[in-house]
């Protein structure tokens, strides 16, 4: 089978979420939840709840067009994810056929916020089982749990946030993030 980890360049390979690792989706979910139904959710209220328990609507939120592409940056993504890809081989991996919208908005808005990531470097997938990279960036245990590199850094999020990370190198930010790897 074919590998990219390291991808011919000699640099050690990285895969990296986007929705809840780079794009604020719960920003969105949120948002779309107050819209909807006039409730605000206090923060309190999300932790440890999976997101389709704390957001019923979440599968109209997916499916609604814009919902990809307005997503807010994550604080500090930009910068290290610049640093990351003089460093490191990168790869932006998101699961996108699921809700075959999303493949233009994310396409999209990574071009507008990452434009230093290349076309090439962009996995848009169904399932992330395939990919071999060396260390695995995500916020969801079922991308992490069967990724088969080296390092997995699951990035906090409400739904995980008081989950044991078992063998994954819990971060909550990206100046963790940065401190880990640069």
């Amino acid at each position: 089978m074919h590998s990219i980890k390291n991808n011919g360049t000699g640099k050690t390979s990285i895969a990296v979420d986007m929705d809840g690792v780079l794009a604020n989706v719960y920003a969105r979910f949120l948002e779309m939840h107050k819209l909807d139904t006039g409730e605000i959710f206090s923060p309190d209220y999300l932790i440890g709840k999976p997101e389709a328990v704390a957001f019923p609507h979440i599968l109209k939120h997916v499916n609604s067009a814009g919902f990809f592409r307005s997503a807010d940056l994550i604080p500090g993504c930009r910068e290290v994810m610049e640093r990351l890809n003089e460093v490191y081989a990168v790869f932006i991996v998101s699961a996108a056929m699921e809700f075959p919208n999303s493949l233009k908005e994310k396409y999209d808005w990574l071009a507008e916020h990452f434009p230093f990531i290349h076309w090439s470097q962009i996995v848009l997938c169904g399932s992330k089982s395939l990919i071999n990279t060396d260390i695995m960036i995500d916020d969801h245990f079922k991308n992490l749990d069967f990724f088969k590199g080296s390092k997995t850094l699951l990035f906090t999020q409400p739904h995980n946030a008081i989950a044991d990370p078992g063998r994954h190198i819990r971060v909550h930010n990206w100046e963790e993030i940065a401190r880990l790897l640069l």
